[in-house]
C-alpha cells in the first residue's frame, strides 16, 4: 500500500510551501487508495511551540487536507530512537565522539584559513587498525553515524531524475547530541521506517539530506522508500519566499478572503500541470495527478492569478456556504441583522462581482446599510433636478402592486421618455439614492431584492 507523509516542524505557522508539499503527498496517496500520515517533527525543543503545533493542525483543517493517521509527535518517540541508536552502535554503524567544542572550533578555523569546507576529521571513528585517543574525563560524547567512505549514494528521484552523491562528500553526521536527544535526520529515518512510508514527497531543500538518510536506512536493514523532491516556490520578484516579506501563512490567505479550495487549486498548478486546465476541483486533481508531471524547476507565485482562480471558485460555491463565510465579515462592518433581504439571495446576485470574500462582503453591505456616496459620484450624477425626479419615480414605485424585477424594469423606459432623459440619468442617481454607491448590479434586480418598503424609505430620506 502507498503510504505518504507530511512532516512539518512546529517552529512557526503553516506556510504555503508546506501546504503544497502536503497537497501533493495527500493527492498521491488518495489517487492510489493509500494512506496519508501527519507527523509533527518537534525534536527542536528550543524552537518548537504548542502554538505552532496548533497552527499546523488548524491550517490543515482549513485547507481540507484530511490525514488517515496521526498526528504523531517525535517527542513522544524518544524511547524508540534510543533503541535504534543502541542497535547502530552495537552493529558498528555508529560511534561515540568525544571531540570538545574547542577542538571542533579549531577544525573550523583551520578549514576557513585554507579556504576549505569544514569537515569533522573523524578522529573518533573506530576504523580497522586505528588507535583512538584516550577518552577525556568529564566530556559527554555525541553519537555519529559512520558514512561509507568510498563509492556514491544514488537514487532515482521521481521529480528530478537520477541523483548521485559521492560518499567522500558526506560527513559523519551527529545522530544524537551530548544530552542524548536524537537529531533531525536520524529521527526522520526511524519514523519513515516505523510508519512504513513508501514515498517521501518533500521540498527540494531536502535533497542534501537524502543520501544521509538512505545510508542510515541501509544500516538498519530497511527497504528504501521512493523519493520525490518538489521545486521551490519563488515570490513575485523571483526570490525565495520569506516568512518576513511574503504572506505565506495559510491564515494570511484566510484573512485575505481566499477560499481554501482556490488556494489548493492554485498551489497544485505551481510545479504541476494537466494540459491547459487552470480551474479544477480537488477530485479532478486527484484523478489527474502524477509525480512524473511535476516540473523540477522552481515556480513563481502570482497573486493576480490566485485572485482570478478565487473568483472562479466563488462563482460556483454554494450560496449557503458563502453566507456562513461572509456573515462574520459583515459583522465586522457593523451589520448585525441580515434577515431581510436573505443573505443567500444577496450573495447569489453579487458574487460574480467579487474576487475575494472581503470584496464579496463589501458588495453586500449596502443591502443592509445605505452607504454615503462619494463627492465625485454626487458631482457627476446629481444635479438640481435630481431630487425632485427621484421623488416622482418613487411615486411610481409606491404604486406597484407586484414587486419584482420585471414590474420595476417596466417603469424605466416610460419614465425616461416622460422626463426626456436617458437611462443613465435615472439609473445612476437611483443607485446613489437607494444604495449610496454607483457600483451595483442591475438596479432593477437590486431594488426587487431590497424590498418595496426599504426602497421607498431610502428614497424618501
Amino acid at each position: 500500500m502507498i503510504r505518504t507523509r507530511f512532516a512539518p516542524s512546529p517552529t512557526g505557522f503553516l506556510h504555503i510551501g508546506g501546504v503544497r508539499t502536503a497537497l501533493f503527498s495527500w493527492a498521491f496517496a488518495r489517487k492510489h487508495q493509500g494512506k496519508f500520515i501527519l507527523r509533527i517533527e518537534d525534536t527542536d525543543l528550543e524552537r518548537s511551540t504548542a502554538e505552532s503545533v496548533q497552527a499546523i493542525l488548524d491550517g490543515m483543517h482549513w485547507v481540507g487536507l484530511d490525514y488517515d493517521e496521526g498526528p504523531f509527535y517525535q517527542t513522544k518517540r524518544f524511547d524508540r530512537y534510543k533503541e535504534v541508536l543502541q542497535q547502530l552502535l552495537a552493529s558498528g554503524h555508529a560511534y561515540y565522539d568525544y571531540t570538545s567544542k574547542e577542538e571542533l572550533e579549531a577544525m573550523r578555523l583551520e578549514a576557513e584559513a585554507k579556504g576549505e569546507h569544514f569537515w569533522y576529521d573523524r578522529r573518533w571513528r573506530p576504523d580497522e587498525g586505528k588507535i583512538l585517543p584516550p577518552i577525556p574525563e568529564g566530556e559527554k560524547p555525541v553519537v555519529r553515524f559512520k558514512m561509507p567512505l568510498a563509492g556514491e549514494t544514488a537514487w532515482n528521484d521521481l521529480v528530478k531524475g537520477d541523483i548521485a552523491i559521492a560518499n567522500h562528500d558526506l560527513d559523519d553526521l551527529i545522530i544524537a547530541r551530548a544530552d542524548g536527544t536524537p537529531t533531525y535526520n536520524f529521527c526522520v529515518v526511524v519514523d519513515d521506517y516505523d510508519m512504513g512510508i513508501t514515498h517521501v514527497i518533500r521540498g527540494d531543500d531536502h535533497v542534501n539530506n537524502t543520501p544521509k538518510q538512505i545510508n542510515i536506512l541501509l544500516a538498519m536493514g530497511a527497504d528504501l522508500p521512493e523519493y520525490a523532491h518538489l521545486p521551490m516556490i519563488l515570490n513575485e520578484k523571483g526570490a525565495k519566499m520569506s516568512k518576513r516579506r511574503d504572506a505565506v501563512s495559510v491564515v494570511d490567505y484566510d484573512q485575505q478572503g481566499i477560499l481554501p479550495e482556490a488556494l489548493l487549486n492554485y498551489l497544485a498548478r505551481l510545479g504541476w500541470g494537466h494540459g491547459d486546465d487552470e480551474f479544477f476541483t480537488m477530485a479532478q486533481f486527484i484523478e489527474w495527478f502524477d509525480l512524473k508531471d511535476v516540473s523540477p524547476s522552481a515556480s513563481r507565485f502570482d497573486h493576480e492569478k490566485l485572485l482570478w482562480l478565487n473568483a472562479q471558485h466563488i462563482k460556483v460555491c454554494a450560496d449557503g456556504r458563502l453566507a456562513e463565510l461572509i456573515q462574520p465579515r459583515l459583522q465586522q462592518r457593523g451589520i448585525v441583522d441580515m434577515a431581510q433581504p436573505a443573505l443567500t439571495d444577496v450573495i447569489a446576485l453579487v458574487k460574480d462581482r467579487a474576487q475575494d470574500l472581503n470584496q464579496l462582503a463589501d458588495e453586500c453591505v449596502y443591502f443592509y446599510k445605505k452607504l454615503t456616496p462619494t463627492e465625485q459620484e454626487m458631482s457627476k450624477h446629481w444635479d438640481t433636478d435630481t431630487s425632485a425626479r427621484m421623488q416622482r419615480f418613487a411615486a411610481l414605485l409606491a404604486g406597484l402592486s407586484e414587486w419584482n424585477t420585471q414590474s420595476i424594469h417596466a417603469l424605466f423606459a416610460p419614465f425616461c421618455a416622460e422626463e426626456n432623459i436617458k437611462m443613465g440619468k435615472l439609473g445612476m442617481p437611483l443607485r446613489l439614492a437607494v444604495c449610496g454607491t454607483g457600483k451595483t448590479p442591475s438596479i432593477d434586480q437590486v431594488l426587487a431584492l431590497m424590498g418595496q418598503k426599504e426602497v421607498l424609505r431610502r428614497l424618501q430620506d
